[in-house]
């Protein structure tokens, strides 16, 4: 049975229709405005029925940042679109002219699905997902079971607090994970290393256009990747980040695999080298327990369309 998956970014939807075997057979874009919900929901009913017309399908996931309701129908809250309580699969059904259900699944969560069932961990049992984008996502499968929790909000390891009265949160809070070990951290990092730092910042400087507060990740991974000094520390310190969050999820979790993606995995081994490193430092009883292995994804952009639909499918 063909599924629809829906991913949603804040400028954007991505939409595809895949086979059981994980494959997207097609795929429609769409542009979106983060501050207007129901934009958002017309995007995707535009979006579903244009694929429909060629493929019948039995299920659509959405994949949503935020927390999503333990029933999957809900976003009940979202730090960069304009969800609160927002019933999703209920606007959608009634925008949609079609007899199917509609599943609502945390991004990562769908993410970490699609490298599970098809991608980097499908030989894996127990599995941490990390979704380094805006923000940091995570999904967890123990057991080949993907953990939800009571409410629906389990694996948002990204709001774990590490370092006390740090740097302010979407959520509401300061010093969470996230704020220190994402895309926004590490151009945060860049942009003030570029004004502390001037002499080492040239590289950064030309491809921010000579402005370097309009630098972007891209630009940072691009100038590691050329051999740039300051640029590969910066993406150092985020893999540092990385891996020791990583490590104390480890400690409850005992994950066979550690899987990276999101946009900053772009990096390659300039991220996923100090990730280990870091990892290893701060993982307890290093020397007497198995490491966990940790790799790229293998689905890049498409890991929420392919696991948002796997899951509805299910």
């Amino acid at each position: 049975m063909h599924a629809i998956g829906v991913d949603i970014g804040g400028t954007k939807i991505a939409v595809g229709v895949v086979d059981e075997a994980g494959r997207i057979l097609a795929q429609v874009r769409r542009e979106t405005e983060a501050d207007d919900v129901a934009s958002i929901d017309r995007a995707i009913a535009d979006a579903c029925t244009e694929l429909t017309k060629e493929y019948q399908v039995g299920a659509i996931g959405v994949a949503a940042a935020g927390f999503v309701s333990p029933d999957r129908t809900s976003v009940l809250f979202a730090p960069n679109i304009a969800w609160r309580d927002y019933p999703l699969s209920r606007r959608l059904g009634e925008l949609l002219d079609l007899d199917v259900p509609v599943v609502v699944e945390n991004d990562a969560n769908a993410a970490g699905w699609a490298e599970f069932r098809f991608g980097a961990a499908r030989d894996a049992s127990d599995m941490l997902m990390l979704t380094i984008g805006t923000g940091l996502g995570g999904a967890i499968v123990v057991d080949r079971e993907l953990v939800r929790g009571k409410w629906g909000v389990a694996a948002e390891v990204g709001h774990m607090r590490v370092v006390p009265g740090g740097h302010y949160c979407g959520c509401g809070h300061e010093g969470c994970w996230e704020q220190y070990a994402s895309g926004s951290a590490l151009v945060r990092d860049a942009r003030a290393a570029v004004v502390a730092l001037p002499h080492r910042a040239g590289r950064l400087l030309e491809l921010a256009g000579g402005d370097g507060q309009q630098l972007r990740g891209p630009q940072i991974t691009q100038a590691a990747q050329e051999g740039d000094e300051l640029a590969i520390d910066l993406v150092g310190n985020l893999g540092r980040w990385i891996g020791e969050g990583a490590a104390s999820v480890a400690a409850l979790l005992d994950p066979e695999l550690i899987v990276v993606g999101g946009g900053v995995a772009e990096a390659g081994d300039l991220l996923l080298t100090p990730i280990r490193k870091g990892f290893e430092a701060q993982l307890s009883a290093l020397g007497h327990r198995p490491v966990a292995q940790i790799e790229l994804a293998e689905h890049g952009n498409e890991a929420g369309i392919i696991g948002a639909a796997d899951l509805a499918r299910r």
